[in-house]
């Protein structure tokens, strides 16, 4: 399927359909498709009318540092399919890498008259194999989507002070996402903002205590949801 114009309501309602059972526009990890798509959105989606979509956004563009790497058709090829990219496609590229995998014979022959030959053989096939597990790289680093929650003390509170500072907040392998306010009660608003951090990389019990050493805006900080990537 195509998605039209992503600028469009109409093409963004294809997309966050679409992205209701789909992490990414194509296969399992993010690719030059999800490139293409991100581009063409071009900002982050309303939350509440496109939460898929939403989501999504937020969670590419933790890569985009990465764009450039990323498996997949260069983006001027993609870039020439316009705005009717293909919304999936199939993965069997990593199916065939299996296959392929199980079909490398390591060892040869289990007998112990083997000829030059067969040895000269096996050794070709172990080389082979090192050197298609060595193209493959590193696995792509764990990352969790976080929907965290900030309280302010009262409606006096300066909500503009307030996300300023969160947003300031910086960290190695932490990218703000989407925010929204959301009323409590008595005039006051909480802010819900979501993040996308590197497991490795970033303690959400850091991140919560940096952000409450602004004693003049917040109150207090939780975790709403969070989900792996």
């Amino acid at each position: 399927m195509g998605f039209g114009d992503l600028t469009s309501a109409t093409g963004l309602a294809r997309l966050n359909d679409f992205l209701l059972t789909e992490s990414f526009i194509s296969g399992y990890s993010p690719s030059q498709a999800d490139v293409i798509v991100f581009k063409a959105v071009g900002s982050n989606p309303d939350p509440k009318t496109y939460p898929n979509a939403a989501r999504w956004y937020s969670n590419i563009a933790s890569y985009e540092s990465e764009f450039s790497d990323l498996a997949g058709d260069s983006a001027a090829d993609i870039a020439s399919l316009g705005p009717e990219l293909p919304a999936e496609e199939p993965a069997p590229a990593a199916e065939e890498e299996e296959e392929e995998e199980e079909d490398v014979d390591l060892f040869g022959s289990d007998d112990e008259e083997e000829d030059a030959e067969a040895e000269k053989l096996k050794q070709q096939r172990l080389a082979e194999y090192a050197a298609k597990k060595a193209a493959k790289g590193p696995k792509p680093a764990a990352k969790s989507l976080v929907t965290l929650e900030v309280k302010p003390w009262d409606d006096e509170t300066d909500l503009d002070e307030l996300l300023e500072n969160v947003k300031a907040v910086e960290m190695d392998g932490l990218v703000w996402g989407a925010h929204q306010w959301i009323a409590v009660g008595y005039g006051i608003k909480k802010l819900q903002i979501n993040l996308v951090v590197e497991d490795e990389k970033v303690s959400l019990d850091d991140l919560q205590a940096a952000l409450e050493e602004d004693e003049d805006h917040v109150q207090s900080t939780d975790i709403a949801a969070m989900q792996k990537l």
